[in-house]
C-alpha cells in the first residue's frame, strides 16, 4: 500500500534552493531559507495556506523575481548544457528552458488560439511555417485539435487554459511552471484538465512545478508534494507519493488516494498552525 513517508535523500538535482530568501521592500518577509531539490523528471507539487510564498517561489525559479539571500542552482551535473546560479550578488539568469502557466490564461484577445501559442516561437526566432506546425501540433495534444483560428472569446475557461498550457509547452521546455492553473475551474473540467496534464507529463517528461491549495489536486498529480507554512514561507515538510502511474478515476475513488489525502491533510494542518 502507499504511504507519504519523508521524502528519499536528494541526489542528482536538476533545480537546486538553498537557504532561498525572499523579503520585499516594504519589509515583507515572504520566504525563508528554503531548501529544495527538483530531479529531472519529477512531478512535484506546493501545497500551503494563501500567503506562505508558493507563488513567490515559483517566480524566482522562473527568474520573474530576485532572491534576496541564498541561490537558485541548475547544476551542469544534472544534464543541463550550461550552469547557472541566480541569488545574491548575480543577477544574471541561465537559458534554461522554462514554460510558464499562470492562475489566468492571459491570452491575446484579439489573437486566434494558434496566434496565441505561437508567440513564444516567434520571440526564438522560429521560422512561420515550422511555428505553425509546431503550434497546431500543441494544441491537438491539449485536445484542441480544430479549434486553431477560434478567439479566446469564443471558448470556455477550461479552452482557455489549455491555449495556455499549450502555449508554455509548445517551445518544449524541461521545466513547466504552474501557478494554481485550475483554481477558478468547476470540478469536471478540473478533474479532466489534471488528466491531460499527466498523460502530458508522462509523455514529454518535463518536470513539473505545480502550486496548488488543494490536498486531493496534489495527491492525484504528484510524486512529491512540498508542504509550505505562512509568516514567513517556508517548507514543513517534503513528502512522496508512491501510488503508481497512471493515475484514473479508479485511483481517485480508492481508499489508497483517500488515506493519502487524510496524510496530507493532516501535515497541511499542522503548516497551518505552525
Amino acid at each position: 500500500m502507499s504511504s507519504l513517508p519523508d521524502r528519499r535523500e536528494p541526489g542528482s538535482a536538476l533545480v537546486s534552493l538553498r537557504r532561498v530568501t525572499k523579503q520585499f521592500s516594504n519589509g515583507t518577509l515572504a520566504v525563508r531559507d528554503v531548501d529544495l531539490d527538483l530531479a529531472s523528471g519529477e512531478f512535484v507539487s506546493l501545497l500551503g495556506p494563501s500567503g506562505c510564498g508558493k507563488s513567490t517561489l515559483l517566480r524566482m525559479i522562473a527568474g520573474l523575481g530576485d532572491v534576496s539571500a541564498g541561490s537558485i542552482d541548475w547544476p551542469a551535473s544534472a544534464g543541463n548544457s550550461t550552469a547557472g546560479k541566480t541569488g545574491t550578488g548575480d543577477g544574471g539568469k541561465s537559458a534554461h528552458e522554462l514554460g510558464f502557466v499562470f492562475q489566468e490564461p492571459t491570452l491575446m484577445p484579439w489573437s486566434t488560439a494558434i496566434a496565441n501559442v505561437m508567440i513564444p516561437l516567434k520571440i526564438k526566432g522560429v521560422a512561420r511555417a515550422e511555428a505553425e506546425e509546431r503550434s497546431a501540433a500543441m494544441l491537438a495534444a491539449v485536445g484542441l485539435d480544430g479549434f486553431e483560428n477560434a478567439y479566446p472569446r469564443e471558448l470556455s475557461g477550461g479552452m482557455k487554459m489549455r491555449v495556455s498550457i499549450a502555449r508554455a509547452l509548445v517551445t518544449r521546455p524541461r521545466i513547466l511552471l504552474m501557478d494554481e492553473p485550475f483554481a477558478a475551474l468547476d470540478e469536471i473540467t478540473r478533474h479532466k484538465l489534471n488528466d491531460d496534464l499527466l498523460r502530458l507529463w508522462s509523455d514529454q517528461r518535463f518536470t513539473a512545478i505545480f502550486v496548488t491549495h488543494s490536498v486531493f489536486e496534489s495527491v492525484y498529480l504528484s510524486q512529491r508534494i512540498v508542504v509550505m507554512a505562512a509568516r514567513p514561507g517556508r517548507v514543513i515538510a517534503d513528502l512522496t507519493v508512491d501510488a503508481p502511474y497512471p493515475r484514473d478515476e479508479l485511483f481517485r475513488t480508492s481508499a489508497d488516494y483517500a488515506r493519502l489525502c487524510r496524510m496530507a491533510s493532516d501535515t497541511l494542518k499542522k503548516a497551518i498552525a505552525a
